[in-house]
């Protein structure tokens, strides 16, 4: 167990990774163990999607349209070129199912903890991650260039490359558990 302690307390989001991504192949595996989070109902309301190469590049400019902006407008090509800041982004959806028994926030919450997970284990390989979202997260145009049903929504992208040989050691103020832990009373 000590072993498991440790490495979750290892993981740090990475805001700048290098060009180095895993493959398909290699995320394969990642994500059936992602899958393993708590699912009430066995529903899997969510689903994972890569884009690679000029996918990064049609999201940037459906964030630019979302926006509202035009190729002419210094900001456009600052927000087009979010995207490419890592050679690997993992949409997270969340990819709800008709149920009488399972809330839509719960099946939000099992996409995010798979995404979570994933990131973890991402992590683990030894691969730099970011969860990264915003305000245009969930903008038509952005919902449409993912190709979302309508039952669908957007929770963001794992941004994931290599670790820079330059990337500090995540700091992250230690808490009092015991401050976010209490009993019923």
């Amino acid at each position: 167990m000590s072993d498991l302690l440790e490495a979750v307390g290892r993981r740090r989001s990475h805001s700048k990774v290098t060009g180095q991504v895993p493959t398909h192949a290699e995320l394969l595996p990642l994500v059936a163990v992602a899958a393993r989070v708590a699912d009430h109902g066995a529903l899997r309301p969510w689903r994972l999607i890569e884009l690679r190469g000029e996918a990064r590049r049609r999201l940037g400019e459906a964030m630019v349209r979302a926006a509202g902006l035009t190729g002419a407008d210094p900001e456009a090509a600052r927000l087009a070129a979010k995207p490419l800041r890592a050679e690997l982004l993992i949409a997270v959806v969340a990819s709800r199912r008709e149920s009488e028994s399972v809330a839509v926030w719960e099946q939000d919450a099992v996409a995010a903890g798979v995404a979570h997970m994933l990131s973890l284990l991402l992590s683990e390989q030894g691969w730099g991650v970011m969860w990264r979202s915003g305000s245009l997260t969930r903008t038509r145009p952005v919902h449409d260039a993912h190709g979302l049903a309508a039952s669908e929504a957007l929770l963001g992208w794992l941004y994931v490359g290599g670790v820079p040989n330059d990337a500090k050691p995540g700091v992250r103020q230690s808490i009092d558990p015991g401050d976010f832990l209490s009993s019923f009373q």
